[in-house]
């Protein structure tokens, strides 16, 4: 089979955009007989590159991917059609959908047990916004028309939301978008903490920039509804300072005394408890198939301190800042705290620590009182004590051994064994790497042996060469060995590219309960705070045997 030989070449042309001006990605896309553009600079970053291309192609449509995802077979299938069934429609979005696990996810051992942080935006907002025609491109997996690409002057570079300001001046010009909310590519989510908050102050930082000199509300050519879904999008990332006044919020009281609500406790409670019950309810009831109950407050709280600046800045001047590549793929050999990026939260965490003590004075000592305002205020007090436990708890980086992410997914597969045998199987995990197999019977599969293993691909059957290997809990595992590129583009086509790759992603999922949240977020609070007890010991320990270690150099000096 030619390398070109899995697509239609007088339809579709694939180019590799390499800012790197790399030689090995330039020889890697001449084997696998696609395009590749390197441009002479590297100004306004991705919106440069994929602009530089513009000049340098001529298809009608334009499919944008970031590189570390990759595409179903089925995605222009999907997405194509919607552009001839309306045609003002100039931009389709798919989803962004992640096959390995964000910082929240992997720290907390919950990887496809609970949505995870993009779930809301991709399977629930998004949506919201294609109801009033504001679905907006997200910069990778969307297709959008070269003629309206080129009427708006290209990509926005004015920020570095770049994708979003795009669909705004699309928006704006009369033009319609759809977001079809049916994954047709996956992709890499950041692997550590501090990864994941650089590329959100990327995010928040270009809608302020978006927000301060495009401002949605007065930009001409949007209806109603389009301003107020931009407008939501933008002044979502403003939530910085107000998180961080409820963080603090209780030691204005427990610290100083000092009452911010003129009125008994009691009075307080009763038209705030039932506000607060029926909100956590709806939002359950709502968002519950995409975000857990109270774990809001956990990403906002992860974030805020770090976004505070870069918005208030970009709202002042829009030309603070520059675009970021978030790096992906990366290993962390070693478990590890990050005390640098945790720093913020065990401030926080020392102040109400401090706070809930003070508190217990009062309770008991000094505002005996007035016990019921001492009580909101430390239930207030503890409530955050669990957040920023959780939040500590997620920058304890676990361990990320393999190079190449496993998917779960049961398909048939057979083995090819040396002696001319063949043993029917089903895959329960695969990767770029090799196969996880249950195989009912091992009788005759000889360890480290050399096989070939067999998938298919609709009516077509694929073979790989491939090593057994037997894990420590009996299961089989065929490691490939020596694929050629046709075998590597077969591979993905039977794997990360079949069109049903990713439908049941969410089957392992329960439904969300309003009280089951709070659970799981107290439970991941005490679980940071273990981890945080666990990194003092050992800086205790690390401390007292420098101190020795000096010491007898000392004691060894003075003999």
């Amino acid at each position: 089979m030619p390398p070109r030989a899995w697509r239609p070449l007088e339809k579709i042309t694939v180019y590799i955009l390499d800012d790197g001006h790399r030689p090995a990605f330039e020889e890697f896309a001449k084997q696998a007989g696609v395009e590749y553009i390197s441009r002479p600079d590297n100004s306004h970053a991705k919106a440069g590159n994929i602009n530089y291309a513009l000049k340098h192609t001529h298809g009608q449509y334009i499919a944008i991917f970031d590189c570390d995802h990759i595409p179903t077979r089925s995605f222009l299938q999907t997405s194509m059609g919607w552009f001839s069934r309306d045609p003002k429609c100039v931009l389709v979005q798919t989803p962004h959908h992640f096959f390995s696990a964000d910082p929240f996810e992997r720290n907390f051992n919950s990887f496809r047990q609970m949505p995870n942080e993009g779930s809301l935006f991709y399977g629930l907002i998004q949506d919201g916004n294609d109801y009033w025609n504001a679905s907006f491109f997200c910069g990778s997996c969307a297709v959008i028309e070269r003629k309206a690409l080129l009427e708006v002057g290209g990509i926005a570079v004015e920020t570095v939301t770049e994708d979003a300001h795009t669909a705004l001046k699309l928006h704006s010009l009369g033009y319609n978008s759809v977001y079809l909310n049916n994954i047709q590519a996956a992709g890499l989510a950041t692997e550590t903490l501090a990864g994941h908050i650089g590329q959100r102050i990327r995010w928040a930082r270009g809608m302020a920039q978006i927000f301060r000199t495009d401002n949605p509300m007065f930009k001409k050519g949007l209806n109603l509804f389009q301003r107020v879904c931009y407008s939501n999008a933008m002044l979502h990332f403003f939530y910085g300072i107000p998180r961080m006044i409820f963080l603090v919020m209780p030691m204005a009281y427990l610290f100083f005394e000092q009452h911010l609500i003129n009125a008994a406790a009691v009075t307080i409670l009763s038209y705030a408890l039932p506000q607060l019950m029926i909100s956590s309810y709806t939002n359950s009831v709502i968002q519950g198939k995409y975000r857990r109950s109270f774990w809001s407050e956990v990403y906002e709280t992860v974030l805020s301190w770090y976004i505070i600046l870069p918005t208030t800045l970009a709202f002042i001047n829009p030309k603070l800042g520059k675009f970021n590549v978030t790096s992906k793929g990366g290993l962390i050999e070693k478990s590890y705290f990050d005390a640098n990026i945790a720093k913020p939260y065990l401030i926080l965490l020392l102040i109400n620590v401090l706070g809930f003590s003070v508190g217990l004075l009062r309770l008991f000592v000094f505002n005996t009182h007035e016990t019921g305002t001492v009580l909101m205020n430390l239930l207030w007090c503890g409530f955050n004590l669990a957040i920023l436990g959780a939040a500590v708890g997620v920058a304890t980086e676990s361990v990320q051994k393999h190079v190449h992410h496993r998917v779960r997914m049961v398909m048939p597969a057979f083995l090819k064994l040396p002696g001319g045998y063949t043993v029917s199987c089903y895959t329960e995990e695969y990767s770029a790497a090799g196969l996880t197999l249950a195989v009912a019977d091992t009788t005759g599969i000889s360890e480290f042996s050399q096989v070939q293993v067999g998938l298919h691909r609709g009516d077509r059957e694929f073979l790989f060469p491939a090593k057994i290997h037997f894990t420590e809990t009996g299961q089989v595992e065929a490691l490939f060995t020596n694929l050629t590129p046709e075998q590597e583009t077969q591979l993905i086509q039977c794997t990360f590219g079949r069109a049903d790759a990713w439908l049941n992603w969410q089957e392992d999922q329960t439904r969300d309960r309003a009280l089951g949240g709070l659970k799981d977020v107290f439970a991941k609070g005490m679980i940071g705070y273990v981890r945080l007890f666990a990194w003092l010991k050992d800086g205790a320990v690390d401390l007292g045997n420098r101190l020795m270690g000096n010491k007898n150099q000392t004691e060894k000096w003075e003999n």
